[in-house]
């Protein structure tokens, strides 16, 4: 995407319902901490103070990252819409062990690389068409917030010092587990935490860890050291938002223990901390295995990108239920970059449509009436887009049902177009394709699907993610079409079908309109055949060449 527009995208914001709309709805999100749906109501009527934790930046993102930023930005656009000033906190965290053990690997200063995703980090959002947040705080600048938030938990007496190291002791909190149901017992050391004898329960968690040889550290009360990772979003989200704010989200895998500790930290530094609702994504999977960087099962955003356009993912991500698994499919992805194409598509040619019949619009300047049909499909759709994003933010139930629905009425109506009509009645079409096109733009600028390109540069960026998959540039193509051509002048219609349905198999179809005979990309019929390769790899170069070689010998 070209840097000026991922900007424009970047600072764009959906159109917001009226104040008295605002007031009159009820909008219904699903609360992990009371485990079911409530009526979301912000602390202060008309703002909403939301903190979502963020990544470890050490390496690439992969989908699992891609699904939360998407479902949460899902969530602050709608919040947009809806008419709230919104304040997003998103964090980086860039001291952990992870980063630490990587910039060892490297040789690279561990705050430098981890510097270096967190902006790599930002191109893959931009990409998604994920606003930015209010505020992208990243550990390394937030030490003396940190480290007063623990001085209040030791002066408290919930935390305790040994040789250096700060430790959270949770027999001291009554209430932990209030969020996950987990027992004390559970909280073992985890991927994060090694154990230490020295703990008075096995349970109690590092506020903050001494210095050690060849890491970064810190000055601090309790001698040099750095953060343990739980702490950063209870002092960073304080410091944001206050100790009272609406809504906390993250990855299912964050409940316990992150957000638990969470939980535990704020309210023994202070104990009039409260977040009202804890929202959380569910994760993606491979081969029902949840996808993540420590089982090696996982894809960057990055290398998904290469081979298909970031609206295709972005609408593979809110093809499910937020909350809900998503198991990575290549055969999802091939469907949602099909429905990006038609979507783009058909906007594209009501476009040219409207552009090119501005001259036959009323001259007195009153618009004309819309269609029956066109009134209820847009209240239908409003009604229904209104109805399922209330509910918990239900995307996969809005791009179907009245959103295709009025898809399909813009490409009547402009078949409608091309018939003979008496002047009123083809006024009416044209403000008809006008007034559904405006509704069905609402929309997908609410689920981030509006891209801030021309609808002809969507789409020529679509092909050539099929392109590419296929193994081809243009001109095979064309080449392909043009000797179909010749076979077909020749009769030869066995083999000119046959051509036709090679390239279908390899995601790129065929039109034969009029004496012309355009492409688009299209869903391979042998999808099995089509793998993302796994991490690193690429796909071969002779595989290449044999997808090429059986076509070329049809």
């Amino acid at each position: 995407m070209d840097p000026s527009k991922r900007e424009t995208n970047l600072k764009k914001a959906p159109k917001t319902m009226t104040k008295k709309e605002t007031e009159e709805f009820q909008f219904v999100v699903y609360n992990t901490m009371t485990q079911q749906k409530e009526v979301f109501k912000p602390k202060i009527p008309g703002e909403v103070g939301m903190y979502v934790c963020g990544v470890t930046a050490y390496d690439f993102s992969h989908l699992g990252h891609a699904r939360a930023a998407v479902a949460f930005d899902v969530l602050y656009r709608y919040l947009l819409h809806l008419g709230y000033e919104v304040t997003y906190v998103r964090n980086f965290t860039d001291v952990d062990d992870k980063i630490i053990r990587r910039a060892n690997e490297t040789g690279e200063d561990p705050l430098s690389l981890s510097d270096r995703y967190c902006k790599e980090y930002n191109v893959d959002m931009a990409d998604l068409q994920c606003l930015s947040p209010t505020h992208e705080p990243r550990v390394s600048d937030h030490l003396e917030q940190i480290k007063d938030m623990i001085t209040q938990i030791i002066n408290k007496d919930f935390g305790y010092v040994v040789d250096g190291d700060v430790f959270f002791a949770v027999d001291k909190f009554p209430n932990y587990g209030k969020l996950s149901g987990q027992k004390l017992e559970n909280n073992r050391a985890g991927e994060r935490v090694a154990v230490d004898t020295r703990k008075r329960n096995p349970s109690d968690f590092a506020l903050w860890k001494a210095a050690k040889p060849g890491e970064p550290s810190w000055d601090s009360p309790w001698g040099h050291g750095r953060p343990g990772w739980h702490i950063e979003c209870s002092a960073m989200s304080a410091h944001y938002l206050s100790f009272k704010f609406d809504i906390h989200g993250g990855g299912l895998d964050l409940i316990f223990p992150h957000h638990e500790n969470e939980i535990a930290q704020s309210c023994a530094a202070c104990q009039e901390s409260d977040v009202s609702y804890w929202m959380h994504n569910g994760h993606v999977t491979n081969n029902n295995e949840k996808m993540s960087k420590s089982l090696g099962n996982f894809f960057t955003i990055r290398q998904i990108t290469e081979r298909y356009h970031p609206l295709a993912l972005r609408y593979f991500l809110i093809s499910a239920h937020y909350r809900s698994p998503l198991n990575y499919s290549v055969v999802q992805l091939e469907g949602a970059s099909e429905a990006v194409f038609y979507i783009y598509q058909t906007l594209k040619d009501c476009q040219d449509a409207l552009l090119q019949l501005q001259e036959e619009r009323p001259k007195d300047g009153k618009p004309a009436r819309t269609t029956p049909d066109a009134q209820e499909c847009i209240s239908k759709l409003c009604s229904e887009f209104q109805a399922k994003m209330s509910d918990d933010l239900s995307t996969s139930l809005i791009l179907t049902g009245a959103f295709l629905e009025a898809l399909k009425l813009i490409n009547n109506l402009l078949a409608m177009l091309k018939k003979k009509q008496q002047k009123q009645q083809r006024f009416s079409v044209i403000q008809s394709l006008a007034e559904v096109e405006k509704e069905v733009k609402k929309v997908l600028d609410v689920l981030g699907l509006q891209s801030p390109c021309s609808y002809a540069e969507v789409l020529l960026q679509l092909k050539e993610k099929a392109l590419t998959r296929a193994g081809f540039v243009e001109d095979d193509v064309l080449r392909l079409i043009s000797e179909r051509a010749e076979v077909r002048r020749n009769k030869d219609f066995l083999r000119s079908d046959q051509m036709r349905a090679d390239l279908q198999a390899k995601g790129i179809a065929l039109m034969d309109v009029g004496t012309e005979t355009i492409w688009r990309p299209c869903v391979p019929v042998q999808q099995e055949l089509e793998v993302v390769p796994p991490v690193g790899e690429k796909v071969p170069a002779e595989s290449v060449q044999e997808s090429k070689a059986s076509i070329d010998s049809s």
